[in-house]
Formats: C-alpha cells, structure tokens, sequence
C-alpha cells in the first residue's frame, strides 16, 4: 500500500514536532543555575532565535514552501 501524501505529512509532522519539543524541554534545562553558568543577555539570544525561526517556519506554511538556513551560536 503506497503512502499518501497527507498519510506522509501526518507522520513526519509527529515525529518532527515531538523532536523538537523535546529539544525545547533540553535547552529548558540549561536554565539549572547549579549546572550552568549564562547571563539573561545569553538566555534572550536564545530566545530570540527559538522566536525568529519559529515564525519563519509559520510565514512558510502560509506561503507554502521556501528553505531557510539558520545556524545559532552564542559567540
């Protein structure tokens, strides 16, 4: 039985959007003061980049299609 489009979309959706939660949940723990050591400048930086990215992906599924690459460094 071949795969539908939309069957393909479902699946890579969940899998893609259950990734990247659970890499939101692990730069969430880099909040642990105990362990690291960052400023609030640092933790904005981060947070902006989560934000930009997170509306480009949405400006993407209105607008259906375009690649955009991004790297994210602290330095």
């Amino acid at each position: 039985m071949t795969e539908t489009d939309r069957e393909k979309f479902v699946r890579l959706a969940n899998k893609r959007v259950n990734s990247a939660i659970k890499a939101i949940e692990l730069i969430g723990n880099l909040s642990n003061r105990s362990n690291y050591d960052y400023t609030q400048e640092d933790a904005e930086k981060i947070f902006l980049a989560l934000n930009r990215e997170l509306k480009s992906c949405r400006e993407r599924f209105k607008n259906a299609g375009g690649k955009r690459e991004t790297k994210f460094s602290l330095k």
